[in-house]
């Protein structure tokens, strides 16, 4: 039997501001657990809720991004479930009506065409505080530094088929919260994250199958793995007579297995109910248009204009739109060099090669922007060779200055004077007739041995161009 597999995701990107949804206590990474938690998020007896109104912009402006309506209206409502690590006993959501509803994201197919994904909605909600179960000799330790952080839940229509589909998806959603500078997308710190829902069901039927929810997946890698693991589970499953539970499972990376963990909840399981202690968000068209001035060129737009200004094909521009750090040390690069092409080579070949080995942001790169337009322009003027350029990089890698001065330091310029190379040459000749005779017999790859030994003698400097053609004049003569 062939079987077709149902797609939707959850993600929760936590937003920039400077503090908490409803309090007024920071929400800075990394701090000692428990110093970053007021009388507000520990929930203590009389405190009230106070909504923060830079956490409601932020998510505004997200809709805008996917080209949605923002609600003027919206209304917070109390998702009640315990764990220790949600102090109130309930989470402060959106449940009836969030702040935005029914937008779009297209997203790159393998084949190069694309595919629009729904987003049914994108509410603002609470984050909980965070349970620990290392070093405390058995028991769990409850960290609350996180409760109340704001967070934006996309919940994306059930419009994915395929596990890399899914990941396309994620990846257009952890750029243009960037681009909207909304959420850091830093996925290691818990910031941008997914639950993905996952069913299969035969070819050809309409009804969906039983799903199950992956629960916080934190890399794109993973979400891959973790629902290719999940199809494959749960076609064994109705292949061998059996029936899939719903239920809400969790990713294992280290066993490549996904687990139980417990029952799929159901709305009504949640008693959602209006808080009491929060009034209904109104928007004014003011507010609305206020934003709508301040948004930046989003993904789709750069990626058109990178297309017609530099000349890129749709998959380089593709690549160089992917973040927003990405693109802007790009632009720089290529406008500075006026070497488009050749900019994205580097950026897409040598540089992202050095950042991945290192574990470094772009952000963080050795070589900045300003550095890689002096190599490049090096490279177009003819005083280095693109195989000596990567001597050149590699040495402002390690920290060594910027083009220029490795270059003078290191006597990396290259050989351009027509005298010398023809003197090399005609050396070189004279000392392998054999295969001077074998080249004008025919046999025109020998010329390769040539240039390589041309290039040997002046230690790689000499102008590959120029070489090839004062050799094939010689050999002809």
């Amino acid at each position: 039997m062939e079987w077709e597999t149902v797609i939707g995701l959850e993600i929760h990107a936590q937003l920039m501001t400077k503090s908490k949804i409803f309090s007024g206590s920071s929400i800075a990474y990394g701090a000692e657990p428990n110093t970053q938690a007021n009388v507000v998020d520990l929930a203590l007896p009389g405190v009230l809720p106070v909504l923060n109104v830079e956490a409601v912009r932020m998510a505004a402006k997200f809709g805008l991004g996917i080209n949605a309506p923002v609600s003027q209206n919206s209304v917070f409502a109390r998702k009640n479930y315990f764990y220790p690590d949600l102090p109130q006993g309930y989470q402060i959501s959106q449940m009836d009506l969030p702040i935005v509803e029914m937008g779009h994201i297209d997203i790159p197919l393998e084949d190069g065409s694309t595919k629009r994904i729904g987003v049914t909605r994108a509410h603002l909600e609470q984050d909980a505080g965070k349970s620990l179960h290392e070093d405390f000799a058995g028991m769990t330790g409850i960290d609350l530094n996180r409760a109340g952080t704001p967070l934006l839940e996309i919940v994306s229509e059930p419009d994915m088929s395929s596990a890399k589909e899914a990941v396309a998806y994620m990846k257009k959603i952890h750029a243009l919260v960037q681009y909207l500078e909304i959420c850091d997308g830093n996925m290691q710190e818990g910031s941008f994250r997914c639950d993905a829902n996952v069913s299969v069901r035969p070819k050809g039927q309409k009804e969906l199958g039983t799903r199950a929810e992956l629960k916080n997946i934190n890399s794109f890698r993973f979400v891959e793995r973790a629902i290719n693991i999940e199809i494959a589970r749960q076609i064994d499953i109705i292949e061998e007579g059996g029936s899939v539970v719903q239920e809400t499972r969790l990713f294992d990376p280290d066993k490549d297995e996904t687990r139980s963990m417990r029952s799929k909840e159901e709305a009504n399981d949640y008693r959602y109910f209006p808080d009491p202690d929060l009034l209904p968000v109104r928007i004014s068209d003011e507010f609305i248009e206020a934003i709508r001035a301040t948004l930046p060129e989003l993904p789709e737009a750069k990626k058109q204009r990178f297309i017609d200004e530099f000349s890129l094909s749709d998959y380089d521009a593709e690549i160089m739109t992917s973040s927003r750090p990405l693109s802007d040390y790009y632009e720089i690069v290529a406008s500075g060099s006026g070497e488009a092409k050749l900019a994205a080579n580097w950026v897409m070949g040598n540089l992202s090669a050095a950042l991945n080995k290192d574990d470094k942001n772009i952000a963080d790169s050795p070589i900045s922007a300003e550095m890689l337009v002096g190599m490049i322009k090096r490279i177009s003027d003819s005083t280095i060779s693109g195989k000596i350029a990567k001597d050149v990089f590699e040495a402002m890698w390690k920290g060594e200055g910027d083009a220029d001065s490795v270059i003078e330091k290191k006597g990396l310029k290259q050989i351009t004077d027509s005298g010398a190379i023809e003197t090399m040459i005609d050396e070189i000749i004279a000392n392998n007739q054999a295969q001077v005779e074998e080249f004008r017999s025919g046999k025109e790859k020998i010329l390769g041995f040539f240039v390589g030994q041309v290039m040997k003698a002046s230690r790689g400097k000499a102008n590959p161009g120029q070489v090839n053609q004062l050799l094939r004049k010689k050999l002809k003569a």
